[in-house]
């Protein structure tokens, strides 16, 4: 043993001038898009560079000075540096053209809260799909131009890092991160002091630092409360993304949503858009209604109408389970000194969060009363959104609620691989990255010659082989494997000779996924793998939440299976999912399988990066899928009924899953022509490529929310604000009163029902209303018709309104008349219904009010 004390020195080297913008690059997360920019770090020392985790901020802090100072002076290395920086410099050029920032006004801001971001495995502040799509709307609205922040907390240990035993055991390991390593500096106020803030705890004040990010253009302000002027207790609140109990969930959403509203306003930043991705910061709501009444002296009725006319509010979760919730108790706990600045009482305030299943204070509840725009993640995914919800607008029918849908993307220049780009730009031209949306365009994919799309696709494939058997071998050494096992473990992963099939499954392992879905009859599997001829390897890896026991279990089960002496080397395990193993996977697979139980895939976008990159989707058609899948970009598993039982389920969408890999996914890929390969296999994966690429990227995405949701938002923001917020009064003036009147609200036709007329013929409806004290001017009356089909879905429907009379009949029921001309020819069916209207509300049934006739 050593004596003495170990003393620790860091020794920084100095960044000869010439390369002093090295230190500009290490900390804006532009690097985490472009490749050019990791590269140039990673010549410089490679094995230094992966031992920092490609993190540049720490590889800057450690790399020997005399490599500085030689490659200061190496031609190549400086020719490399200077189109690196002319490349950042012309992206960040503000005399550019925006790319949608210009449809907004000049003072427009939009603050995107979360709970996790995704950017790179550099900066561990992320657990998974959450984070990353986070990660990749920062990455689209910095290239947009958007005016935009966004809002987190900073996690000093970020998700756990995982290594598997030999037994299939998962080992989660925490690790503490140096904030000096991260590409992050203190915020700082107006006058150059650092920004700080605080948030009221029961019997406490939590003290907030602010921490920024740099992301291109934009900027991500992340909460910290790791500060000695905290308690023990509280410094941990921002330690660990997604640990603890519920006592740490609260008190992290409290900082993120109250906390975050605090810090924008330190930072003298005025948001006139906001947007809540997931429920975790739907907290900030009650924070901005606090200070509306505060400030503007606006009672909460009014501050609620004006703050949520602007909000935006992302679902990404499948089932009601899902949703955030406390108790009653533990409400009171934390807000009872709040009520007073809401100026509610206990139930008012309770009743933010309530909806009719539970009596706990609901997130999800509070963020669509506390919001304007309502979103799910996919179009399947609106829908089952818009059934879970559907209390919160009692009387409006579910297709028809204010909860829409904005399908998730990725962004393409971070999961595109590098050697796609001179491809691209040879065939399709420069122009490919600007024509991203413009699907006519990617139809050129079909231009790029067979043989060079097809050694493209094994190129990446020799690097995804490269990695995982990296990988394989550093788990199968640490657990005591021997040599001469670990040759048949790997000897269908050969970089050298990456012509075997591969298969790849890479993901959260939570149940719904079904990750073990493919072991369902194992003999079946086996006659699938035994065929010396055409084999086929599946590799799977992802983690399981140190607190989900199935999820853990499906991970022995695969590790279980893969030791069968008949599947040894055929199914394989790799611990330590990441950013960089993703990355090589997507990109490197033959075949990416996803097979979730339906509907409860809100979105998936881990597909979207495999085919954006030539990989083929075999997947059930859930979430993103059941947009994308036609029939020639992929496979597609049909979920059975709904109304079958899991097991059931389960077993029906496993055979539909063999018979795909046995009768076409095997028999195409090894449908080898004169070439070495077969053409009808890389027509498929052009195919999907050039479906996927312009609707799955993020600038589609983020141009959706621009135009859905950010553009009406900034313009109800101005409307609810001008004269002294008169349009917030208003309308709560409004709906109070149409509240209180609308138990009393009838409707009756007054005509007699005609069963057929002649095509041309016209129509005369008149209905009486009786409006319990409401003005004809306060309701629309409305005729549906269409087609006759089933209730939910009169095709080719079309609207008409009635018009006031003027006139009251002896019930007192104020007259609507209407004439119609029907348009269509065949059985048409038609219904006549009132709901309240005013011309200043976001969304016509957002009071959730209707009679029918």
């Amino acid at each position: 043993m050593e004596k003495g004390t170990p003393y620790v020195l860091q020794v920084r080297p100095k960044i000869p001038a010439r390369l002093a913008r090295l230190e500009e690059l290490a900390n804006n997360l532009w690097y985490s898009w472009d490749r050019p920019t990791r590269a140039l770090f990673a010549r410089l020392h490679p094995g230094l560079w992966k031992a920092t985790g490609q993190s540049p901020k720490a590889f800057l802090k450690r790399v020997d000075e005399r490599l500085l100072l030689e490659a200061a002076e190496d031609q190549v290395f400086i020719g490399n540096f200077n189109r690196v920086l002319a490349a950042y410099d012309t992206y960040h050029d503000h005399r550019l053209p925006s790319g949608g920032a210009d449809w907004l006004q000049k003072d427009d801001l939009i603050a995107y809260f979360c709970a996790e971001f995704g950017f790179h495995e550099s900066f561990p502040i992320y657990s998974g799909g959450l984070g990353i799509l986070a990660g990749d709307h920062c990455k689209a609205a910095s290239d947009l131009r958007l005016p935009f922040v966004g809002i987190g907390l900073l996690y000093r240990q970020g998700y756990f890092h995982q290594t598997i035993d030999g037994e299939g055991n998962q080992i989660a390991t925490n690790s503490d991160s140096h904030f000096d390593d991260l590409p992050i500096t203190p915020a700082k106020r107006s006058d150059g002091s650092e920004a700080y803030t605080s948030v009221d705890l029961p019997n406490r004040k939590l003290n907030i630092k602010i921490w920024q990010a740099r992301i291109g253009h934009i900027t991500l302000y992340l909460l910290d409360t790791d500060l000695e002027s905290n308690n023990a207790h509280d410094r941990d609140i921002t330690h660990r993304l997604y640990g603890g109990d519920k006592v740490m969930r609260m008190e992290q959403e409290i900082v993120l949503g109250i906390g975050g509203v605090r810090a924008l306003h330190e930072l003298g930043l005025k948001p006139s858009v906001w947007h809540i991705n997931e429920g975790h910061a739907a907290f900030l709501v009650l924070e901005r209604v606090r200070q509306k009444i505060s400030n503007e002296g606006l009672d909460f009725a009014a501050a609620l109408e004006n703050v949520s006319a602007n909000t935006i509010f992302t679902t990404h979760t499948p089932v009601p389970a899902g949703h955030d919730h406390f108790s009653e108790g533990m409400m009171q706990a934390y807000f009872e000194a709040y009520y007073p600045g809401l100026k509610l009482s206990r139930d008012e305030f309770l009743a933010l969060g309530r909806n009719r299943n539970s009596s706990e204070f609901n997130m999800t509840a509070l963020a669509i009363r506390g919001t304007r725009f309502h979103n799910g993640v996919s179009r399947i995914h609106g829908d089952v959104s818009s059934n879970i919800c559907g209390d919160m607008w009692q009387e409006i029918e579910h297709d028809e609620n204010p909860m829409t849908y904005v399908t998730n993307c990725v962004h393409a220049p971070t999961f595109l691989a590098t050697e796609w780009i001179e491809v691209l730009e040879r065939h399709l031209g420069s122009e490919w990255s600007a024509r991203m949306n413009d699907v006519s365009f990617w139809e050129r994919v079909d231009d790029i010659p067979d043989h060079l799309f097809w050694s493209v696709r094994q190129s990446l494939k020799a690097k995804m082989l490269n990695m995982v058997r990296e990988r394989i071998s550093a788990q199968h050494f640490r657990n005591h494997g021997s040599e001469a096992h670990l040759d048949r473990l790997l000897k269908y992963v050969n970089p050298e000779n990456p012509n075997i099939l591969t298969i790849g499954f890479a993901r959260r392992f939570a149940t719904y996924k079904r990750a073990t879905m493919l072991f369902g009859d194992l003999d079946w599997l086996r006659e699938i793998l035994h065929n010396e001829q055409r084999p086929a390897v599946f590799i799977f890896a992802g983690k399981a939440h140190p607190a989900d026991i199935p999820g853990q279990d499906l991970i022995r089960r695969i590790t279980q299976i893969s030791k069968m002496p008949e599947f040894i080397g055929k199914i394989l395990m790799v611990e330590g999912y990441d950013l960089a193993l993703a990355r090589k996977l997507v990109a490197g697979v033959d075949v990416w399988l996803n097979n979730p139980l339906y509907p409860l895939e809100a979105s998936g976008t881990s597909g979207m990066k495999a085919g954006l990159n030539g990989t083929i989707n075999l997947s059930v058609l859930d979430g993103w899928w059941g947009e994308s899948y036609d029939g020639k970009n992929g496979w597609a598993i049909k979920p059975v009924s709904e109304m079958l039982s899991e097991e059931v389920r389960t077993r029906e969408e496993t055979s539909t899953l063999y018979e795909l890999l046995q009768d076409q996914v095997v028999p195409l890929y090894y449908d080898h022509g004169k070439m070495g390969f077969s053409p009808n296999w890389v027509k498929m994966s052009k195919r999907s490529m050039a479906t996927i690429m312009p609707r799955f990227n993020s600038k589609r995405m983020v141009g959706e929310y621009l135009a859905k949701c950010y553009l009406p938002a900034s313009k109800q923001y101005r409307l609810y604000k001008q004269n002294q917020f008169e349009n917030s009064r208003t309308m709560a003036v409004w709906k109070a009163k149409v509240r209180q009147s609308w138990h009393g609200v009838t409707i009756r036709r007054l005509d007699t029902a005609i069963g057929e007329i002649r095509f041309g013929d016209k129509l005369q409806f008149q209905v009486g209303v009786n409006l319990n004290g409401l003005s004809p001017g306060d309701v629309v009356v409305e005729m549906l018709l269409g087609l006759q089909t089933k209730r939910h879905n009169m095709k080719q429907q079309r609207r008409y309104h009635f018009e006031a009379t003027g006139t009251d009949n002896e019930a007192g029921e104020t007259l609507f008349a209407l004439e119609v001309e029907p348009e269509l020819c065949g059985k048409l069916e038609y219904r006549i219904r009132v709901y309240p209207y005013n011309e200043t509300l976001t969304h016509p049934f957002e009071l959730g009010l209707m009679r029918w006739l």
